[in-house]
């Protein structure tokens, strides 16, 4: 996937989906999927969106990230987009509609067909909407695509919903609006390798400033390594036993004894088990640790892992 960090020009025609896409939930899904429609009458599936944090919403109060842009673009190329603008907010914070429309959509990135969603804002202070953009492009030759919202108890799917129910530990919910489990992929980094004494060793993942915490606690997960999705068991916080610097995850991989220092490890949140605790030893810690991952195995069994 060719991926470009200003407004240059598509080198062939595209299907644009346009959005934030902060988690590629159920709802962004819809639209994404209508671009990649065209691909099959030879128009090239292209995104078009900013950085997670940089949109005409955000921009003055940034809100908590819900996936790296790393997961995000492995995502979007397994999906079969070849094309995707991931710019610089403000690079088009201040073109009027007609354009970012006229200029950017219809001239520079050669779409003949924009998809969004029903909620779609875009140009000078967010005065375009989806139905102005359906305006402009069709008198620019291009088909406009509005979808509707995607609704999940009666209530449309948003990333806004997603990251209440990671913040509340309701992991299972968020898995459901996503549409795949809410997954963390940071860095490994060094411990204090006291998992390793105690014959449990673990991976400690340190969440970045500006991503949604999850609750406190500890959750049935699976880490994916080499491909292959591992029985696993994270806690989430400041491991209160031991002590940390910082909000972070740390998992035991069931079995697992490689090296994964420096990779970026997806790690997936199944179910939440109990709230994070302060044990009066390592070895009451190693025995919680090894009930923790014999259940979480139990679970995700369930989920066919």
């Amino acid at each position: 996937m060719q991926i470009f960090s200003s407004l240059c020009e598509a080198p062939v025609p595209t299907s644009v989906a346009l959005g934030c896409f902060d988690g590629l939930h159920t709802g962004h899904r819809s639209v994404l999927e209508e671009a990649l429609e065209s691909g099959r009458d030879g128009l090239s599936p292209a995104v078009f969106t900013f950085g997670l944090r940089e949109n005409a919403m955000t921009v003055v109060k940034p809100v908590p990230e819900l996936m790296s842009s790393r997961l995000r673009e492995r995502l979007l190329e397994q999906m079969g987009f070849s094309l995707l603008w991931r710019v610089d907010f403000n690079a088009v914070r201040n073109i009027l509609p007609e354009d970012f429309v006229r200029d950017v959509l219809c001239t520079r990135l050669h779409a003949k067909k924009i998809c969004c969603g029903y909620n779609y804002r875009f140009g000078f202070g967010g005065k375009g909407d989806a139905a102005l953009l359906q305006k402009l492009g069709e008198e620019c030759g291009a088909e406009v695509v509005v979808l509707p919202p995607v609704l999940q108890q009666g209530s449309p799917v948003s990333s806004s919903r997603i990251r209440a129910a990671v913040m509340e530990g309701r992991a299972e919910e968020a898995s459901a609006l996503l549409g795949r489990p809410f997954t963390i992929d940071f860095p490994v980094v060094h411990g204090r390798q006291l998992g390793r004494l105690l014959g449990t060793p673990t991976i400690n993942q340190p969440f970045p400033s500006g991503f949604v915490l999850p609750k406190f606690g500890v959750y049935a997960s699976f880490a994916e390594v080499d491909g292959k999705r591992l029985h696993a068991v994270t806690n989430v916080g400041i491991k209160p036993t031991v002590g940390a610097g910082g909000p972070l995850a740390e998992t035991y991989i069931a079995g697992f004894t490689g090296d994964l220092y420096g990779k970026s490890v997806p790690v997936s949140l199944l179910k939440f088990l109990r709230p994070e605790q302060k044990f009066d030893s390592l070895e009451l810690l190693k025995q919680q640790i090894l009930s923790d991952a014999s259940r979480s195995a139990e679970i995700l069994r369930d989920f066919g892992v």
